[in-house]
């Protein structure tokens, strides 16, 4: 048996959630650096203060994969007990963010907010493997597509709507979040909330009986191991967590040495901690056999060929991405506006526009979403995405060469055909070389290379720029155009072939 093809409304209601889940990280996107700098944050600071979110996110995704791929419920199914979770949650979150009585209240209130909204978002990417077959695929990846950029050009236009358009104030007095972006905040968490219900209650899953009979999950996955291979995989875990920890050691000690920040301790602990992470899994391995934890662990040291190809192209792409979501509120207030306070018309007046060229990338990408099917098949998607993030890089590096805030419109055209490609073409080439019965895991694994370019871009940002560029945010733009072509140039490498490899 083969699954059969869904048309268009079906694929349309399997992928309306995103609308939701995409309204809300676009206001989380825009508006987070605005808020953390009236609340009294400094410029070098505001990279840090977001990695609360990613560090949670790299326990949450692969954890919430694994439980989705082991679920079943008999109304809700597999995948679509954790949107509505996360919608609730996040909605919550969204509430709570722009009434932050302090910074931290507010740090720790992305956590929150991060965290719940990838509850919601990582199993929708398993849902298009689970219910399309191969050949649509990339249709239903690039329908996500569609309702992430419908739903970013509305979310981060808002403050501007609301300021604009109704009058309602984008100022207020200091340390107070102004009431345009505390009412965008409320209509997100509304439509997030609603959005993610309509997919809930208007879609359906297989249940694990039917995914048995299906041709592309006949293989079986969870294969019994000998001694022998047991043992050859406890060496690797091994291997990996002495090597992991190490270099975690020797990175910590010269960072110690030299004083550099302390910012830069947070790759350095974090590659130490998966080392000793690993050697834990392979003890526990060793002594009480396989359980989550293990498994877990266990399965990062065997991602398929075609994953550890795209978590290269992943890594420069998002961190070029990470670099423009920090960095462009400080960028174009200070180098088109000449503005640096947050109490300041001028500020606020950038701050605004920011939310207008990020709501035209996200309209950009909304209508480039149906092109990329069609062009994919014409030249292939490796070439597709190549162009696309190439385009997105030098969209990144316009921004140095305009002078007034209308120009920037031409930097996010080459921008939202770069965020189209992102968000579906490596995710249809992932989806067919990935072991049905761990499509949720690894779709969760594979947004580490999501998280952890988020965590090197906060890490490393605030420091070059303080160190090399004297506070100079335009520069971390140039860094990320940079970066953003590089992982064009990386995606000639992957190969994206329909071939899935067995493993435990």
């Amino acid at each position: 048996m083969n699954k059969r093809k869904l048309n268009f409304w079906e694929i349309w209601n399997m992928s309306f959630g995103f609308l939701g889940i995409q309204f809300g990280f676009a206001l989380q996107n825009a508006n987070t650096s605005r808020i953390f700098e009236t609340l009294g944050a400094q410029v070098d600071e505001l990279a840090v203060f977001w990695l609360a979110a990613p560090i949670t996110g790299l326990v949450v995704q692969p954890v919430i994969g694994y439980f989705s791929d082991r679920t079943w419920h008999t109304k809700l199914g597999r995948r679509r007990p954790y949107f509505l979770v996360g919608a609730i949650l996040s909605s919550i979150a969204l509430c709570m963010m722009p009434n932050s009585s302090t910074l931290w209240v507010a740090i720790g209130t992305l956590w929150i907010m991060d965290s719940s909204i990838n509850i919601s978002m990582e199993p929708f990417r398993a849902f298009v493997g689970d219910n399309l077959p191969e050949s649509q695929r990339t249709q239903g990846f690039a329908m996500q597509s569609f309702f992430i950029g419908l739903g970013a050009v509305v979310g981060s236009a808002l403050p501007y709507i609301f300021t604009n358009w109704l009058g309602i104030s984008n100022t207020a007095a200091e340390g107070v979040i102004p009431d345009s972006v505390k009412w965008s905040f409320y209509i997100g968490a509304l439509v997030f909330l609603l959005a993610v219900m309509w997919t809930v209650f208007n879609s359906k899953e297989y249940t694990p009986e039917e995914l048995e009979a299906f041709t592309d999950h006949k293989a079986e996955y969870d294969v019994q191991l000998t001694g022998k291979e047991d043992e050859s995989r406890i060496a690797k875990l091994i291997k990996a967590g002495t090597m992991m920890s190490v270099f975690g050691i020797i990175l910590n000690t010269i960072l110690i040495y030299l004083s550099l920040d302390k910012e830069l301790y947070i790759v350095s602990v974090g590659i130490l901690s998966i080392g000793i992470l690993f050697l834990t899994a392979a003890l526990v391995r060793k002594s009480k056999g396989i359980n989550g934890f293990v498994t877990i662990m266990t399965d990062l040291l065997y991602m398929p060929t075609t994953m550890k190809q795209l978590a290269l192209v992943q890594f420069f792409s998002w961190f070029a991405l990470f670099a423009m979501w920090i960095y462009t509120t400080q960028a174009v207030t200070s180098y088109i506006y000449g503005a640096t306070d947050p109490t300041s018309q001028a500020y606020n007046d950038g701050a605004d526009w920011v939310t207008v060229l990020f709501a035209v990338y996200n309209a950009v990408a909304a209508l480039v979403a149906f092109l990329l099917p069609v062009i994919a098949k014409l030249v292939g998607r490796k070439m597709t995405h190549l162009v696309s993030l190439v385009l997105g890089g030098l969209g990144l590096l316009s921004i140095t060469i305009f002078t007034t805030p209308e120009m920037l419109v031409i930097s996010m055209i080459g921008v939202g055909i770069a965020w189209a490609s992102i968000l579906s073409l490596p995710y249809a080439m992932l989806a067919r070389a990935l072991p049905p019965k761990k499509m949720g895991y690894y779709m969760g694994v594979f947004n580490f290379f999501i998280v952890i370019p988020q965590i090197v871009a906060a890490s490393i940002l605030g420091f070059l720029l303080n160190t090399f560029f004297e506070n100079e945010t335009v520069y971390a733009l140039i860094i990320g155009g940079i970066s953003m072509v590089i992982s064009g140039f990386l995606t000639v490498f992957v190969s994206d072939k329909a071939t899935i490899e067995i493993n435990e």
